[in-house]
């Protein structure tokens, strides 16, 4: 399917643009003109196509936030809702964006509510924004639910910056010392074979140097081969951690690992609590907001408990007692649940929970980064160290043997 712009006039002579899905521009035109439109510009969107073709929009979640901020403001200065759609669509610079916006507008002016119009584009507007915003017209306070979707996509960039931005220097750093190393195994090490030569044939070459000596043989001559089973274990391994029991297993695993399990969890609750939360302060019901926000989690173990929970609320049971059965849920966190049910307060206790556990997370990032980055240097300089004590054993073997 194809996305086309288009600008049509309606039968009582008025302007109308917008975008349609398509397979082709002739069936763009019969799509149009059961809507009794009648169609003066039909274009293809390449971009939108690209994004929406890979699973993605293109559009950033710092975007998504100031187009909500932007709308809320406007509609608070009292600024009519196609107007103001209008406006950000002149103002944008993403055209994934764009051309979502003149969609939405489009379908908003033939009578269909700004939520449907959002839902009608899942890969930009998510359903979290989708649920909030419908519950904001039902309820009359839409602009406060598009400033509190503004807030919260703005603090979840936030977040992610600060997790990237503490793994940034670790990463470069292993980057660096793969490089390294390759350089030294493919091009410094092999160098030194015509000297250990003799060595070699008298059978006299240390062990650990013929280690090494073998290692930069087989790097030198089948890099190549080995440069493919590397990319075809990594693609492989996409491809499996992508299926249902791939997915599930990874993220198990992840959960498990020392120090950085603790990390995962974390931000996977604190995301889940602030999502449930916020979703239940704007009206959502809960079983309808669990739905929502289970897949926030960005981790399925997490999600499938979070599922079963919501089948016992379904049953009539609290949502703590279900969520005690993980053991992944910390018990602090189900107690907090637990009280917050009792004294009827469970949106603004969540809400804090996600602040709590965002505090937990950046102490345990850092925590992790600072034990990460030694480490690392520690491996390097191991594997430095018996790549020089290979290279000098002979060296002080042929040393001896002219004294």
């Amino acid at each position: 399917m194809a996305e086309f712009t288009f600008e049509a006039m309606t039968s009582a002579g008025l302007r109308s643009t917008g975008t349609v899905s398509a397979s082709s521009e002739r069936d763009a035109m019969g799509q149009l003109d059961s809507r009794g439109l009648f169609p003066v510009r039909i274009q293809e969107v390449q971009a939108a196509v690209s994004f929406r073709r890979f699973g993605f929009s293109g559009v950033g979640g710092r975007h998504k936030a100031t187009f909500y901020s932007q709308l809320a403001d406007l509609l608070r200065s009292g600024v009519p809702l196609l107007r103001s759609l209008d406006i950000l669509e002149r103002m944008g610079n993403k055209p994934a964006l764009k051309a979502a916006i003149r969609d939405v507008r489009a379908k908003v002016a033939d009578g269909t509510g700004l939520s449907e119009a959002m839902a009608m584009h899942p890969h930009i507007f998510d359903e979290l924004a989708v649920s909030m915003v419908r519950a904001g017209q039902e309820g009359g306070f839409l602009e406060d639910v598009l400033k509190r979707i503004a807030d919260f996509t703005e603090h979840q960039e936030d977040l992610k910056g600060k997790v990237l931005g503490a793994l940034a220097y670790p990463i470069f750093l292993a980057g660096a010392g793969a490089v390294v190393l390759l350089g030294l195994f493919i091009f410094f090490i092999p160098k030194f074979k015509p000297i250990f030569a003799k060595l070699e044939d008298k059978g006299e070459l240390p062990t650990l140097t013929k280690i090494l000596m073998s290692m930069s043989t087989m790097l030198q001559a089948n890099w190549w081969w080995l440069l493919a089973v590397v990319v075809a274990a990594v693609g492989g391994y996409i491809y499996w951690s992508r299926t249902a029991r791939g997915r599930y297993l990874t993220d198990r695993f992840r959960l498990r690992v020392p120090v950085a399990g603790s990390v995962f969890l974390s931000l996977g609750l604190s995301r889940f609590t602030r999502i449930l939360g916020t979703l239940l302060h704007n009206g959502i019901p809960i079983l309808r907001s669990l739905d929502i926000a289970k897949d926030s989690t960005g981790n399925r173990v997490l999600a499938e408990a979070i599922e079963n929970s919501g089948k016992n609320v379904t049953a009539g049971q609290k949502l703590a007692a279900p969520l005690g059965a993980c053991p992944y849920f910390p018990r602090d966190v189900v107690e907090m649940i637990a009280v917050a049910e009792e004294s009827n307060n469970l949106e603004n206790v969540l809400v804090q929970i996600a602040e709590s556990l965002e505090k937990r997370t950046a102490r345990q990032l850092d925590l992790f980064v600072r034990l990460l980055e030694p480490a690392m240097l520690l491996v390097m300089a191991v594997i430095i160290g018996l790549v020089v004590a290979s290279l000098m054993l002979p060296i002080f073997k042929m040393g001896s043997a002219v004294r």
